[in-house]
């Protein structure tokens, strides 16, 4: 995983920030409906007033209505299919796959730290921190079936919001920094969530389909109809 120094300096040798627009983007979903992924639900009172926080103080930069709840990514899934016909649909088997990887893994509860206010070009964020390296383990189960192999780029992170423009980066990376210090958010991880997004709505809220608990070593489904 990128750390915090590659991070920023990839940030700023960007120059600016990328502009993000509220609109459809056919191109990419082709019609179809919802997009999914795997992620550590992180939507409690602590993270959200520390996302909130954030928001606030960088708010005439971000893009108006991102609505989605704290989480942090874990892996991109594709489009839920039955029948695959396009390179980055997901199919039962693909989901198959994963839960046997993490059954094999037997994966215990482990222990994050929510840090540094930071930025993607097109994105402001918050550092995350995993001495267990669980994170680490959980993608290895998720990105082993061909999904999602960037793990080279990959850096564990609370999105913030989304660039409204294009912000020169270190004008940015210097209000980053102005951002007042508070308490690290710890949180104790014992599951994971199986998600999905309108792929029409930019920053629109997620959905939880299911949820894997470490402890039984089971999948809990909250929505019976994912694969349509």
């Amino acid at each position: 995983m990128a750390d915090h120094t590659d991070v920023r300096r990839g940030f700023l040798e960007c120059r600016h920030t990328i502009q993000n627009v509220r609109r459809d983007f056919p191109e990419w979903h082709l019609g179809r409906a919802r997009y999914a992924m795997w992620a550590i639900d992180l939507d409690c009172p602590a993270v959200r007033l520390q996302v909130a926080t954030a928001e606030q103080h960088l708010a005439d930069l971000l893009l108006d209505g991102y609505r989605r709840q704290p989480h942090l990514t874990l892996t991109l899934c594709g489009f839920p299919s039955h029948i695959r016909e396009h390179a980055d649909d997901f199919g039962v088997e693909n989901l198959e796959a994963q839960i046997e990887a993490l059954r094999r893994a037997r994966l215990k509860p482990f222990e994050i730290e929510i840090g540094a206010l930071a930025s993607f070009s097109s994105a402001p964020f918050f550092h995350i921190s995993d001495a267990s390296d669980g994170i680490s383990a959980l993608r290895a189960c998720l990105t082993s079936v061909e999904l999602d192999d960037r793990g080279a780029d990959y850096t564990a992170h609370v999105t913030v919001g989304l660039y409204s423009g294009t912000w020169p980066s270190e004008a940015v990376s210097i209000r980053l920094d102005t951002f007042p210090r508070c308490d690290t958010s710890r949180c104790l991880i014992h599951r994971i969530s199986l998600m999905s997004y309108a792929a029409a709505e930019i920053g629109g809220l997620l959905t939880t389909i299911a949820d894997y608990h470490f402890d039984q070593a089971e999948i809990e489904w909250h929505e019976t109809a994912f694969f349509k």
